[in-house]
């Protein structure tokens, strides 16, 4: 129905509103109404019809009335609806326009219109007839962005020449060139100067040293030899030091290296293991040494390790002199070992030949004055010189790491003079000299040539061997290992190594199996040497893999790998930590503890041939901790100690573990509890224990008791 709306005039006057104060704060000017928002002075009456007629149509489907349809005028909303401001026209240009309550402009906002949204830009590809590479190995997806062809087509082209390569896989140039040439394009290798490059040139330019800045240096002694032919004792006797005692087995475990004085002039000596399964150690001391002294013990002639150092000497063309050891013991004849070196090359100079031959005896001392004249004579007809003015370059003889201190490496320095603050590198670790001491114990700011000392300040353990140098430059220092991580990283994929594959297909090669061994050892000299022991000893039907070696504890990380691969642990001076010896019990992974790596090499060849070989096994017994230290005129030191696992007894054998790791392997010489002199004490008491040739006892020491029994399982 149409509304019809009467207008009908007001019968008197609007009554007039009264203006009071504007409230404080509110908008606008002069005084406002009371008691009203609006001020209109026209009225509207309707009757009931009226108000009927002017009521909302029904709408269908419902009794309900139309929703009143606000005003979207700017004006008449707090906040500007962008949809209705567009539609009723407040845009201008592409831009939305928002007022305040006053009618101003509040805001404007951009707008992109459809079509602008819809744009974009059409580039065609670039087509590459030419492109320049800087490496000679790169992805397949890096030679597919140079070339500017999908990595779906190189893969294709790869394996029509028979190569089976995935995206993320390395070629070589010269592949790389036949897929190019093969899809009409030509490609060059320019290769760029690489940080290790630099680093080599670095020190080439301070090689060409000034005659008048070379001095004299001191000679660097090797002294090499079978097991227990002497070396070590003889060492002992020119350092007038006991060190011969406490090596296990006879062996000595560790290289070291030590500087003496013979008549006012040093000479360095460089300590390596004798027994055949540290190859690596003398190998690594020749290459560093400019005098080999080999022992050889009168009675028993040349033993087949004293053929390998030969062969080793020869290769690193150093200087040989034979010291014919033992002469005070019966049977001793060193004629016969004389006609034997000949057998070898090696003529003694009394016979004509070039070669020094001195026999000694470092039992008595006999003409041990005599070889040490014969190293400084050697020494001088060599002339050794080198420029201390230079940055030093060195080798890292040996490396562990210290618990309190954290890695320290014995570097011998060959050339140039390493001080504290010096920038480093030594293989992939970097570092910068906090602190240096010699081998006597001392601290020292400078370390010149020929000189051998600990350092510390490395991030991590080096490896044994590795060569140390000095620069200013620690950038370059940085890039530099971080290309040697990357080209190891590389060799390790292109090489057999151990993998998830190995390990999981099993046997799927044949007949061939592999023993995986995790090696853990209280330096990196002697995780080197078991490692290339052992995997030696690999043959058709088992093939022997180091899957993990490293310096440390044994921890529940080993545990786990060993665990996920199979694999057997092997400690050679540490112990496990607790938790690591818990979980090998519970995921049944056999670890085995060793103190002379002679023994840890015949196990695993006697498991590898099968040999019914007689079987020990340690029995443990129980642990005591050093709580307190007693020194005792007469008798030495006696440890107070708490035992807190079994029992310790006296006359067993005991281990004195300090940071897990094994410090000396001794007995139980004197066990008392209070001042009673008893055969035991049980977990819980206290009592003082006092250990057989061993007296460097710290408090917190471990003392771990067992004894050796027949295994007969």
């Amino acid at each position: 129905k149409p509304v019809i709306k009467t207008y009908i005039p007001p019968a008197e006057e609007p009554r007039q509103r009264r203006y009071g104060d504007r409230p404080q704060g509110a908008p606008g000017q002069g005084r406002r109404p009371q008691g009203g928002s609006s001020g209109s002075s026209v009225s509207f009456r309707q009757s009931a019809i009226d108000r009927i007629n002017n009521a909302p149509l029904p709408q269908a489907g419902g009794n309900a009335p139309k929703k009143k349809v606000a005003d979207n005028r700017p004006e008449d909303k707090t906040r500007t609806n962008k949809k209705a401001m567009t539609k009723k026209g407040y845009v201008t240009d592409g831009a939305v326009v928002e007022y305040d309550e006053m009618g101003e402009i509040k805001k404007i906002r951009t707008r992109k219109t459809g079509a602008q949204k819809k744009e974009f830009t059409v580039t065609e590809a670039m087509v590459i007839d030419h492109a320049v590479f800087t490496k000679e190995n790169f992805t397949v997806k890096e030679l597919a962005e140079k070339i500017g062809k999908a990595g779906a087509e190189i893969i294709k082209r790869l394996f029509q020449l028979g190569i089976m390569k995935t995206i993320n896989d390395n070629i070589d140039f010269e592949t790389a060139e036949l897929v190019a040439n093969d899809l009409g394009i030509s490609i060059e290798l320019q290769k760029e100067e690489t940080s290790e490059e630099k680093l080599i040139s670095y020190f080439e330019n301070e090689a060409e040293d000034d005659p008048s800045c070379l001095k004299p240096r001191p000679p660097i002694v090797t002294i090499m030899g079978h097991v227990d032919h002497g070396k070590t004792s003889i060492l002992d006797y020119i350092k007038k030091s006991n060190v011969a005692a406490g090596e296990a087995g006879g062996i000595t475990q560790h290289i070291s290296a030590y500087t003496t004085t013979v008549n006012g002039r040093p000479i360095c000596f460089l300590d390596t293991p004798g027994h055949a399964a540290f190859t690596a150690m003398r190998a690594r001391g020749a290459n560093v040494t400019d005098i080999v002294v080999i022992v050889v013990a009168a009675d028993d002639g040349i033993m087949p390790q004293t053929v390998e150092v030969i062969n080793h000497c020869k290769a690193a063309g150093v200087k040989i002199i034979v010291a014919i050891n033992k002469i005070d013991k019966t049977g001793a004849d060193v004629e016969r070992v004389k006609s034997q070196l000949t057998e070898y090359d090696l003529l003694a100079e009394e016979w004509g030949g070039d070669i020094p031959v001195v026999p000694v005896s470092a039992k008595t001392g006999a003409n041990m004055d005599l070889l040490l004249e014969n190293i400084l004579t050697v020494a001088d007809i060599m002339e050794l010189t080198a420029n201390p003015d230079r940055k030093a370059r060195g080798t890292v003889v040996e490396a562990r790491l210290d618990k309190g201190k954290g890695p320290i490496a014995t570097v011998l320095v060959q050339n140039g003079t390493l001080s504290v603050g010096d920038h480093i590198v030594a293989g992939t670790v970097i570092g910068k000299v906090r602190a240096m001491q010699d081998d006597k114990g001392r601290n020292v700011k400078k370390a010149g040539p020929s000189m051998a000392v600990a350092i510390l300040g490395l991030d991590e353990v080096p490896d044994s061997g590795d060569q140390l140098m000095a620069v200013d430059d620690e950038k370059l220092l940085k890039s530099v290992v971080a290309e040697r991580i990357a080209r190891d990283k590389e060799k390790k994929l292109n090489s057999g190594k151990i993998t998830l594959d190995d390990v999981f297909r099993g046997i799927e090669e044949g007949k061939l199996k592999d023993l995986n061994i995790i090696i853990k050892a209280d330096v990196q000299g002697s995780v080197e040497a078991i490692r290339e022991s052992l995997t030696e000893l690999s043959t058709d039907e088992v093939r022997v893999r180091v899957a993990h070696a490293m310096v440390g504890a044994i921890n529940e990380s080993d545990v786990a790998l060993a665990d996920s691969i199979n694999a057997i642990i092997i400690g050679f001076n540490v112990r496990p930590h607790a938790n690591a010896k818990a979980a090998a019990e519970a995921k049944k992974v056999e670890i085995r503890l060793y103190r002379v790596i002679y023994d840890a090499i015949n196990d695993v060849k006697y498991a590898i041939k099968g040999l019914s070989a007689p079987k020990y096994k340690e029995q443990y017994l129980g642990k005591a901790e050093v709580r307190a230290i007693y020194k005792i005129s007469g008798v030495g030191t006696i440890a107070g100690c708490m035992v807190l696992d079994g029992k310790i007894v006296k006359n067993a054998k005991v281990r004195l573990i300090r940071d897990n790791v094994v410090v000396a392997d001794t007995a139980i010489e004197s066990l008392k509890r209070m001042k009673d002199n008893v055969k035991e004490v049980v977990s819980g008491y206290e009592c003082g224990i006092g250990l057989a040739n061993c007296n460097d006892i710290l408090e917190g020491d471990i003392i771990e008791s067992f004894e050796v029994v027949e295994d007969r399982s």
